[in-house]
């Protein structure tokens, strides 16, 4: 195999790759969605909150990550890109350190703020590789 076609190969691997973590990550926000909308007391509860009144807007924030979970789909499957999904991602974890910074102390914050940078930063490895990203 030439040199060029070892790179296309490699492209192509890591297109799919690529493609296989975004699916990982709409999983993952929608399983988020899915307990912030059908289990909301009980996963404020869990996740450090104590109660919360009224529930709607813990609902809400459900529903959003159903709608962001398949912005990332649609994206990558129509668009081939991931922007969105590291746009989320970076915001996210600046939300969740501020506040965490600002005193709220569910234990599910830092853990929440570590785990969308890394899937973050993992995306951005992933899609350099792929040739995702634009520029």
């Amino acid at each position: 195999m030439t040199e060029a076609g070892g790179r296309l190969a490699g492209v192509e691997g890591a297109k799919r790759l690529l493609s296989a973590w975004v699916l990982l990550v709409a999983a993952h926000s929608y399983g988020v969605g899915a307990f912030l909308l059908f289990a909301t007391a009980w996963g404020a509860r869990f996740g450090g909150f104590g109660e919360v009144s009224p529930l709607f807007f813990a609902r809400q924030a459900g529903i959003f990550h159903f709608v962001i979970a398949t912005a990332y789909l649609v994206e990558r499957f129509v668009h081939g890109g991931v922007v969105i999904l590291l746009m989320a991602k970076a915001t996210a974890v600046v939300f969740l350190v501020a506040v965490w910074l600002l005193g709220v102390d569910a234990w599910s914050i830092p853990l929440s703020a570590a785990g969308d940078a890394a899937m973050g930063i993992a995306t951005f490895v992933l899609a350099r590789r792929a040739g995702a990203l634009p520029g």
